[in-house]
């Protein structure tokens, strides 16, 4: 499999392997996403197969008649042989999901919602003849090509990198041959490797150069109050984003849509400023390169000072995905910063539904981005949380004081203002370091 070509394969065969850890409704639910992968990647789902298994470690992750099954189903392409398996599909104990009675030939790619190893990889796709893919490597490939910033494709290239590597497979001529000159006595393969080791090694040094640019800006920003959405994918935190702070972000009806962290001010404009941050949303089954690559972008999510756990209120998995969602976040060390469950799409759900999720939930909001009312509540609870650890304090101004005054509009908010003969006299809220700051450079007029 070579995941740096655009598949131009489109009929897709789901299969779920149920174990004794992952199977009933659970099972359904990630093979359901899958399918919402699967779409968001380009392919049609033509239907889902399901076999019980003890476990995902097998050989050929299947068994034998299942296998036979599915050959059919796509094609009988590979080296699978009904005749072997016709009296074994009476002994198998598996229970299909319903996809039941799929024509020969139907499906030309197989996707598994399970991560396999380069050999079960190789051995599946040699026994049915068509592209296998397993879970990872679709999510791979969807971060591959929504990823748009600099930062972006470097984490995504070294999660990819990452995952190609092991399941680099030799070419027919390579498994004789030996390539002279320099890497003399390595085969085609152990030079593909050792490409990749290379590559490998540039994207770090250049991740962490972009790192470092990122870390300076946070830097700058790190004064402001900033808060971050944070939650599952397609969850609705880019709509939220764009009636929060009134900029043009991607809004899309796809699984990871937004993998890049875009930070406006929060609009109507505060003084001092609040900044909100959009970042990568998250999913069952995260493959960990992927984390371990994005750690730099869920950094807006570590340094913010209020997070938005934002989640599908009307999605009836939205629990277990919160729980995700604190699973990925506690990975790269966010915790200890206050949040709010914000109930989101809640024009998809009954007042009846509305009210039980409410007393489920009686310290979450509940919201819709399409109703301008919710928003300007959840803009007032941002504000107000702004404030709280703000001091409030009466500074007197001299007329001669040139640009004092200035200062204090665009980083504080100011309650009152009198002038007096000779002075301005404002009562603002601010925090105590601009507070520090603004004494500072009055001492000095």
């Amino acid at each position: 499999m070579k995941l740096t070509e655009k598949p131009s394969l489109n009929h897709a065969l789901l299969i779920s392997i149920c174990t004794p850890q992952f199977k009933g409704d659970e099972a359904k639910a990630s093979l359901a996403e899958l399918g919402r992968l699967v779409t968001t990647l380009g392919f049609k789902v033509v239907g889902t197969q399901s076999q019980k298994q003890t476990s995902t470690q097998k050989v050929n992750v299947l068994g034998v008649g299942k296998l036979a099954e599915i050959a059919h189903i796509t094609g009988n392409q590979g080296e699978v042989d009904d005749a072997d398996t016709e009296d074994f599909f009476d002994e198998m104990d598996f229970d299909d999901i319903p996809s039941e009675n799929l024509p020969f030939g139907c499906a030309d790619v197989v996707v598994f919602d399970c991560d396999l190893s380069p050999s079960q990889l190789r051995n599946v796709e040699n026994q049915l003849g068509v592209q296998v893919y397993d879970r990872t490597g679709i999510i791979i490939e969807i971060f591959s090509r929504h990823a748009r910033t600099r930062t972006a494709r470097l984490q995504v290239e070294m999660a990819r990198l990452n995952y190609v590597a092991p399941r680099l497979r030799e070419s027919i001529v390579g498994d004789n041959e030996r390539q002279m000159g320099k890497g003399a006595g390595e085969t085609n393969l152990e030079l593909d490797r050792r490409k990749v080791r290379d590559q490998l090694a540039e994207l770090r040094r250049e991740l962490e150069s972009v790192q470092a640019e990122l870390k300076g800006r946070r830097k700058q920003r790190s004064e402001l109050f900033c808060v971050a959405l944070v939650g599952y994918t397609n969850a609705g935190k880019s709509s939220m984003m764009r009636a929060l702070t009134g900029s043009e972000v991607l809004v899309e009806d796809k699984l990871f849509a937004t993998l890049d962290t875009t930070v406006r001010a929060l609009y109507p404009i505060t003084q001092p400023r609040i900044l909100v941050s959009d970042t990568v949303g998250f999913i069952k089954k995260l493959p960990h390169d992927l984390v371990a690559s994005f750690h730099s972008t869920l950094a807006e999510a570590h340094d913010a000072s209020l997070l938005l756990y934002v989640v599908d209120a009307s999605d009836p998995t939205f629990r277990t995905q919160l729980k995700v969602v604190h699973e990925v976040l506690g990975e790269v060390g966010v915790d200890g910063i206050d949040k709010l469950l914000v109930l989101n799409k809640s024009d998809q759900l009954t007042p009846e539904q509305q009210d039980a999720l409410m007393d489920e939930f009686p310290d979450a909001m509940m919201t819709s981005t399409r109703n301008p009312l919710d928003v300007a509540k959840l803009h007032k609870y941002i504000v107000n949380a702004s404030e709280q650890g703000m001091i409030e304090e009466e500074i007197i101004v001299p007329y001669t004081a040139k640009g004092i005054v200035g200062e204090i509009r665009s980083s504080m908010s100011v309650v009152k203002e009198e002038y007096e003969y000779d002075h301005i006299k404002l009562t603002v809220r601010s925090s105590a370091i601009d507070l520090a700051r603004l004494k500072k450079l009055m001492s000095n007029i």
